[in-house]
């Protein structure tokens, strides 16, 4: 196995982006694993771990990298939608909705808007 080095790490989240866009959450999540823990402050590592979680139906580690992110970065509008969606997934309704309207109202995206129950048009 070849040494770990920040190239390795740009490598492996590239590799990443592509297998979760490839329908491969856990092959992402493993590349992710040694980034994360090489560079455990890299919040885009993070989020792309927690969109990895969230595909692989891991809602437990997706929610908890997402509170991560948005502890970093409380005003990142998608991260409060995904967790929304996180939260709605689990069953956590009031949750999901906090999130959704926080997410709109940072980003009035349509998608977000129609989340939050604040686009009136279906």
């Amino acid at each position: 196995m070849a040494d770990s080095n920040p190239e390795t790490h740009v490598i492996d989240f590239r590799a990443a982006e592509h297998l979760l866009a490839a329908r491969d959450p856990r092959g992402a999540v493993k590349l992710l694993d040694s980034v994360i823990a090489a560079h455990p402050e890299n919040t885009a590592a993070r989020l792309l771990r927690a969109r990895a979680f969230f595909a692989a139906a891991q809602l437990r580690p997706a929610q908890l990298e997402f509170e991560l992110v948005l502890e970093r970065e409380p005003d990142n509008a998608f991260a409060h939608f995904a967790l929304g969606r996180t939260f709605e997934r689990s069953g956590q309704i009031a949750q999901a909705m906090r999130h959704f309207r926080l997410a709109a109202a940072l980003d009035p995206k349509p998608e977000y808007l129609r989340a939050a129950g604040f686009d009136t048009r279906n």
